[in-house]
């Protein structure tokens, strides 16, 4: 809870402290589109991870931002890499998001993917309607997330297809009713 007072004429605020629960209550209240994260690593591994904390951020340069957890193995790879792919997810493609959030080690052998040479990190293919490759711009820490700003360097639409969402700890489809 907190406090407001008055001193000179400006507010002050005392903040006691939200819970994460109560913090992440909050937020399952604003539903948000759907994303796999990917990147490969040092070796050419794939790894990826299910974000639902993606903003734009500026048109010129075309710069997104993702968060994603601190000691993450996709983070690392996309720092080591200094570039990531955002797979927007379309709304057929629950199980891939759930997949991506499970920490299965196997999650690339179980969907088809792709990466060409320009691209950042694996397309998700039959999940993503649009896939952004991405070059690490800046970082910044915060808590136990990182936000990674990433230059948008090709955009690829792969189907038409509504979005992935995701709110009050649900999946939902994108409807016009």
């Amino acid at each position: 809870m907190s406090e407001h007072s008055t001193t000179a004429g400006s507010p002050q605020v005392t903040v006691a402290g939200a819970t994460p629960g109560e913090f992440r209550t909050m937020m399952s209240g604003f539903p948000t589109g759907v994303c796999v994260v990917t990147s490969v690593d040092a070796a050419g591994a794939p790894w990826g991870m299910t974000c639902s904390s993606v903003c734009s951020v500026a048109l010129a340069p075309p710069t997104l931002l993702v968060c994603l957890r601190a000691g993450s193995p996709t983070l690392a790879a996309a720092l080591d890499r200094g570039a990531f792919t955002v797979n927007l997810l379309h709304e057929g493609a629950q199980d891939s998001a759930e997949l991506f959030a499970s920490g299965n080690p196997h999650r690339f052998d179980l969907l088809p993917w792709e990466q060409d040479a320009d691209a950042s990190g694996p397309h998700l293919v039959r999940d993503a309607h649009t896939v952004a490759d991405c070059v690490v711009s800046l970082t910044q820490t915060i808590g136990d997330h990182v936000i990674v700003f990433g230059e948008a360097h090709r955009i690829v639409r792969h189907r038409q297809r509504p979005p992935l969402l995701y709110g009050l700890r649900q999946f939902r489809a994108w409807s016009s009713t």
